[in-house]
């Protein structure tokens, strides 16, 4: 049975937890792989809404066993909340397994991480300011704290020292902080140990048993392909890796297991947070899909900007990730448009190019190069198959899946986990 990675296709907020939970029912387990609470997924069942920020899709889904990988960062306290907001409306989420690996986020990461973007001023990367940066700083740097060390008192002192030791010179020197007291940190993790403990398990073994024993692994990615550290529009992303490679590295499964690598893509392009983006509109148009769409974003509350479908980074994500499907998302909200831009390619400095370019300048100066399609005016949330779509919505879908380089497997028509059309089942 297949390893399966579900990533974003743009700059996140793509719609990865509906496609997640769209196939939690049928699959074994579902597996963060990187990121933290900086991600959100929004998943409607039925009349009921879900926004989850740390914890899998997959915990929404009985029979499925939740996983957070090794490569994500946890804020103890965020988790903890998570959980007891879904066990209040009544969700098991006794089956959630959490690496002992992972990292954990420390209250001088999310400290650190507000006063330096506030230092940076104009200059500043737009973080969600949750300490995630920092926490992946300190895991490079080789002083980062992980779940293990909460059960372990001595070395759980000895790394926050250390860490301290040079954080607050940062903190009082630099920023004229107030410097943390050690104490108080380990008091607190401490305070962590205990509620998180019945979850942290070895998940590299248990996922690669299970992958032994023909059990359905669904990796899912935060984030989206152009907030990859490595292959994002840098210094403007995130400080993990949400592609593809990432699935391997952040859980401790290797490539050779994973059968299929599916893009979630929207039907228009949006975008949170600094950095360039071609596509963006500041118009009434804009602010017609920021409506409609509901751009706001699960985590960070802040509306999303809003453009038209971009086929060059589409076409980008199809390579980086190695992509097989794609699952367009919230098709429906293009309804009542005349005709809708996609796209085609970028004028840089008077040159038609349709990669996407290497040089972060380029990109920045990057122009949208438009083709326009014909646009459709029926309501298409009722739509249960392809042959349902009004023609125009239909070759709206045939032309962005010929221009982005893999085939749509499945079409979003409305928020609901109902509300999907399925032309290529992903099991």
């Amino acid at each position: 049975m297949p390893a399966l990675v579900l990533l974003g296709a743009q700059w996140g907020d793509e719609g990865k937890g509906k496609a997640t939970d769209l196939l939690g029912g049928s699959v074994d387990y579902v597996v963060r792989y990187q990121g933290g609470n900086n991600a959100g997924h929004t998943v409607v069942v039925g009349d009921q809404k879900y926004a989850l920020h740390l914890l899998p899709s997959g915990i929404l889904s009985p029979g499925c066993t939740p996983v957070i990988g090794n490569g994500v960062v946890i804020d103890p306290s965020v988790l903890l909340s998570e959980l007891s907001g879904l066990n209040e409306r009544g969700v098991d989420t006794s089956k959630l397994l959490i690496s002992g690996n992972a990292h954990i986020i420390t209250p001088y990461n999310v400290t650190l991480d507000k006063v330096t973007e506030r230092f940076l001023g104009k200059r500043k990367i737009g973080t969600t300011g949750r300490g995630i940066g920092p926490t992946y700083a300190d895991k490079i740097n080789r002083v980062g704290i992980r779940v293990q060390d909460l059960y372990d008192e001595s070395i759980l002192t000895q790394k926050v020292e250390a860490a301290l030791d040079v954080k607050n010179q940062i903190l009082t020197k630099l920023y004229n902080r107030r410097a943390i007291a050690v104490n108080q940190v380990i008091e607190e993790l401490l305070g962590y140990a205990e509620q998180i403990k019945p979850y942290v398990a070895d998940t590299v073994l248990i996922l690669n048993q299970a992958l032994d024993e023909d059990k359905v692994v669904l990796f899912e990615g935060g984030q989206g392909t152009l907030l990859d550290i490595d292959h994002g529009t840098y210094p403007f992303v995130t400080s993990s890796n949400p592609t593809a490679g990432g699935a391997c590295t952040g859980t401790g499964v290797g490539p050779t297991r994973i059968s299929r690598v599916i893009g979630i893509l929207k039907a228009y392009t949006t975008r949170v947070g600094a950095g360039p983006f071609p596509t963006e509109l500041f118009d009434e148009d804009g602010e017609a899909l920021r409506r409609i769409g509901g751009e706001r974003g699960v985590t960070t509350g802040r509306d999303r900007r809003c453009g038209w479908f971009d086929a060059v980074i589409a076409r980008y994500a199809t390579r980086v990730n190695g992509l097989t499907d794609f699952f367009l998302t919230k098709l429906d909200v293009l309804s009542g448009w005349e005709r809708i831009p996609v796209c085609v390619a970028y004028e840089i400095d008077g040159r038609r190019v349709e990669e996407l370019p290497y040089s972060q300048s380029d990109f920045h100066h990057a122009k949208p190069i438009y083709e326009y399609l014909p646009g459709w005016q029926e309501d298409i949330t009722k739509a249960k198959t392809f042959s349902d779509l009004p023609k125009n919505a239909q070759n709206y879908v045939k032309a962005l899946e010929e221009m982005s380089g893999a085939p749509i497997s499945a079409i979003g028509v409305g928020p609901g986990r109902d509300e999907t059309i399925q032309i290529n089942p992903f099991l």
